[in-house]
């Protein structure tokens, strides 16, 4: 063997030798991107960078969050799609990443073959707010005006296809009443709109109405969770005058197709360790419920969920704009 050839052995052997070292470190040896698929501030940008915090102090490695909005949060999802599935591109999305492709005459991706689902982080129960000059006060109030004057009411929706959209159509429904669908480019205007009077509701997300509703600027009539919060005890659930009635926003975190099943199981498992930390008790004082479980749990609940949603898209005919 000459001298070239021995040297060019040799590199190619140590090369080979640092892959395998590299390979061979335990996971997570870099650090991890979380892509949240929607602008900083807000409920989701909120709880995302919380957990990323607490992830990356469980596991010894920086939580990169990556805010990456647009297209109703296609545009984060299209990007840990084509990621590798390393384990080191997540994302964190609401409960639009199971939703939004169903109104779309072409998806983007599909929500199950297209992704690996981690965990459920959480479940956000949505505040029905009103205009603070309405003569309502409740729900069975919201469905005796609502009957009486078919059509009046006007309800904003922060987005096509949301957890607040689908939730105020099943109101709609489930309460045999009608209202005008009012289409909104966020919940920030909306609530403008609510305040000042020219819209008379909006079903969100609990966070989002607490501040005007502490201010006296509106009021917060129900929640759609099943039953009443330890955060709100004096709200009533809209299950309490229609039963059955339940339905929220959830967060959940995904990573690409095709994850290897013990990077999924160690990060699920990373996730409810990080929920059983003090995280708990700051995310439930915010109205939020946590439900930690395995993936099989988020696996169900995602396909129940995804079936209910379809169903209120398809019988409303919600198509995105």
């Amino acid at each position: 063997m000459n001298r070239k050839t021995f040297l060019a052995a040799a590199i190619g052997a140590a090369l080979s030798i640092a892959a395998g070292a590299a390979l061979a470190q335990p996971y997570p040896a870099k650090p991890i991107t979380l892509v949240i698929p929607f602008p900083p501030g807000g409920t989701l940008d909120t709880v995302g960078r919380a957990l990323a915090q607490k992830l990356g102090q469980q596991m010894g490695q920086t939580i990169v969050v990556d805010n990456k909005p647009g297209g109703a949060g296609t545009i984060g999802a299209m990007a840990v799609k084509q990621a590798k599935a390393d384990g080191y591109t997540l994302l964190f999305s609401p409960s639009t990443h199971t939703t939004t492709p169903m109104t779309m005459k072409a998806a983007p991706y599909d929500v199950v073959k297209d992704f690996t689902p981690i965990a459920l982080v959480a479940k956000a129960p949505l505040a029905i707010a009103l205009n603070k000059n309405l003569p309502i006060t409740d729900v069975k109030s919201l469905l005796a005006y609502g009957k009486a004057n078919p059509g009046k009411l006007s309800f904003a929706i922060g987005s096509t296809g949301s957890a607040g959209h689908l939730s105020t159509e099943l109101l709609r429904r489930a309460g045999g009443i009608e209202y005008l669908i009012v289409p909104y480019k966020g919940s920030a205007p909306a609530y403008q709109d609510l305040v000042g009077g020219q819209i008379d509701g909006f079903v969100d997300p609990i966070l989002g109405s607490s501040s005007f509703a502490k201010a006296g600027q509106l009021k917060v009539i129900a929640v759609t969770s099943k039953s009443r919060l330890p955060s709100l005890p004096d709200v009533p659930a809209v299950a309490e005058t229609i039963p059955g009635y339940e339905f929220y926003s959830w967060y959940g975190l995904w990573a690409p197709a095709g994850l290897p099943a013990e990077l999924a199981d160690k990060l699920n498992a990373e996730v409810n360790k990080a929920l059983a930390t003090d995280m708990r008790e700051r995310l439930e004082s915010q109205g939020l419920l946590l439900t930690p479980g395995t993936i099989a749990d988020f696996v169900a609940f995602q396909r129940e969920d995804m079936a209910r949603s379809a169903k209120i898209i398809n019988d409303a005919h919600i198509r995105a704009e």
